[in-house]
């Protein structure tokens, strides 16, 4: 019995330490949903490292598991018509709104997250939150379902995302969904954040697309290639959902299957020397208010021996990192919102977007969570809704509203 009883308390301590995740101290809501969800993901992230070892599955196809087991077909109800079609031949869920039939609508291009590895237009948060903001603006939304890495890289999921940006803002076609041109935007959120601020800034400059975007939202968005050790990259590297080690993986697949770029990022040792110009545009010292620079102090990347970087000029290019355009092209960019999560390793990308925006004379709304980490806004729903999440959601869904 004795044997028994110490066998069940070693297990017990090994699962309460597995499950244990230290939650930030002003996380007040849902911290056991919170550290189960941390649980969850690192336990999906554990399964796919050793499958990968054993070699029996690349790290990203067992990740995708998350977004199989989530898949929902699309489904009308009484208030929105929901459809699968493409557009450009790339895969698109199309969410049309029944009331107010012949009044103009507005329209949403939506990029989900996932890292440009992961996620889908069938996941049942993604399209749970474009049924819902379909409804409550009655507006057409276009949920993008762009190729992913590591079967593709940079630039297909750009490419693929402009492709639909700009069959949808063709005149003909929004007068084909009843759609008002002069209320559309583009949102994304994470991996589709960056995709988002890529497709405003390539639309702005492209002279063949005369229809222009009135809003984009950016919902805490990856928005630089530089620099991996940000203060928020340092703060949140181990905090739930998406620590430094997965961004920084995500990072390396959108570009490549070499593992050296990842070691290479993770030392923060990939940008050869002769790109060093750049770093003005995601110098943090310059662009962070002082209260997200929390007595950390800046010092410029390491260059090392690694000349890994020079292999992947995407690296460098702005539809990869929207940070890197410079102020000429910033300009002129639409009204833009932009989400960031305290408890983020993105959250200073968002934050320097915000002040580089705002020095290019783009008028900017920039939403700061105190108390969210990455991804919260996608839990919105049963049974891993987040107080957070919803709270969040409802924000963006008003001030939709209010500016769209």
């Amino acid at each position: 019995m004795g044997i028994k009883f110490r066998a069940l308390l070693l297990a017990s301590v090994l699962v309460a330490y597995y499950i244990y995740t230290p939650i930030p101290e002003n996380v007040k809501e849902d911290r056991w949903k919170l550290m189960f969800l941390s649980a969850l993901f690192r336990s999906v992230g554990h399964l796919a490292t050793v499958a990968e070892k054993l070699g029996f599955a690349h790290y990203m196809d067992v990740m995708m598991l998350i977004t199989r087991i989530d898949y929902t077909p699309p489904v009308s109800y009484e208030k929105v018509i929901v459809t699968d079609t493409k557009f450009n031949d790339v895969p698109v869920r199309l969410y049309i709104p029944k009331g107010q039939p012949d009044s103009l609508k507005r329209a949403m291009i939506y990029l989900h997250g996932g890292g440009w590895c992961l996620g889908g237009k069938g996941m049942k948060t993604y399209d749970f939150l474009s049924r819902w903001t379909s409804e409550k603006l009655n507006a057409v939304v276009v949920s993008v379902d762009y190729r992913l890495a590591p079967k593709y890289h940079f630039p297909v999921q750009f490419e693929d995302v402009y492709a639909v940006a700009k069959y949808f803002l063709q005149n003909s076609v929004l007068d084909q969904y009843n759609v008002d041109s002069s209320r559309v935007c583009v949102s994304g959120d994470s991996a589709g954040g960056n995709l988002a601020a890529a497709v405003a800034q390539q639309l702005l400059h492209d002279p063949e697309v005369k229809v222009k975007l009135k809003i984009q939202v950016l919902i805490y968005p990856a928005l630089q290639t530089l620099d991996m050790d940000l203060p928020s990259y340092r703060d949140n590297e181990n905090k739930p959902i998406l620590p430094k080690s997965l961004m920084v993986r995500f990072w390396s697949e959108y570009f490549t299957n070499d593992t050296s770029l990842k070691a290479a990022m993770e030392t923060n040792q990939h940008v050869p020397v002769e790109w060093s110009g750049l770093f003005k545009f995601v110098n943090w010292s310059n662009w962070l208010p002082e209260e997200f620079k929390k007595g950390h102090i800046y010092t410029s990347p390491s260059h090392g021996s690694s000349k890994v970087g020079k292999k992947y000029p995407g690296l460098l290019d702005p539809r990869a990192a929207p940070l890197l355009a410079d102020n000429t092209k910033l300009q002129g960019l639409p009204l833009t919102y932009v989400i960031t999560c305290q408890h983020d390793v993105l959250r200073d990308d968002g934050i320097m977007y915000v002040s580089r925006l705002r020095e290019a004379g783009v008028p900017v709304v920039h939403k700061h969570v105190e108390d969210a980490v990455h991804g919260a806004l996608t839990f919105i729903m049963s049974p891993f809704n987040l107080s957070v999440g919803q709270r969040m959601a409802n924000n963006y869904i008003e001030w939709l509203n209010e500016n769209l």
